[in-house]
């Protein structure tokens, strides 16, 4: 059985669809498929891994992630330093009795939203289509002769 969404986990989960009736019913258990080339799965993966797609998927989450984590830290603990160092900084009313760090406080909220939101774009333009590709590609490589 060919399955064209690499998302679709129904077979995963131990559930087959009964002849496209729409119900579900336990799949029987599958055995290991055997790997193409009488290669082991573990020598595909190791092969897949270091082969310069994956690097370059790797490369890309690592531009984006180290310098996003870093900046957010050095902005998380410039908050905690200074409500130590300066509390007449940030006890300073800024509207009524909004004060720097409750602004400070909430910029915290406001920005591990923005780099969530930064993160999935970043994800989904850079690097979705690659891994799903090598996906795609791991799964062929693993298929048994048989299926």
């Amino acid at each position: 059985m060919r399955l064209d969404d690499p998302w679709d986990d129904a077979l995963a989960s131990g559930w087959e669809d009964l002849e496209g009736a729409g119900g579900l019913a336990p799949a029987g258990v599958p055995g290991p498929a055997a790997p193409r080339d009488g290669h082991s799965a573990a020598d595909i993966y190791l092969e897949v891994q270091r082969s310069e797609a994956f690097q370059e998927v790797r490369r890309r989450y690592r531009r984006f992630v180290v310098p996003a984590t870093a900046a957010f830290f050095v902005w998380y603990l410039a908050y905690v330093v200074t409500a130590v160092t300066a509390p007449g900084l940030m006890a300073r009313p800024v509207a009524g009795a909004v004060n720097v760090a409750m602004v400070a406080g909430l910029g915290q909220f406001m920005t591990t939203f923005l780099l969530t939101g930064a993160y999935a774009r970043h994800a989904r333009l850079r690097r979705d289509r690659a891994a799903l590709d090598l996906r795609w590609e791991t799964q062929e490589m693993t298929r048994g002769a048989g299926r």
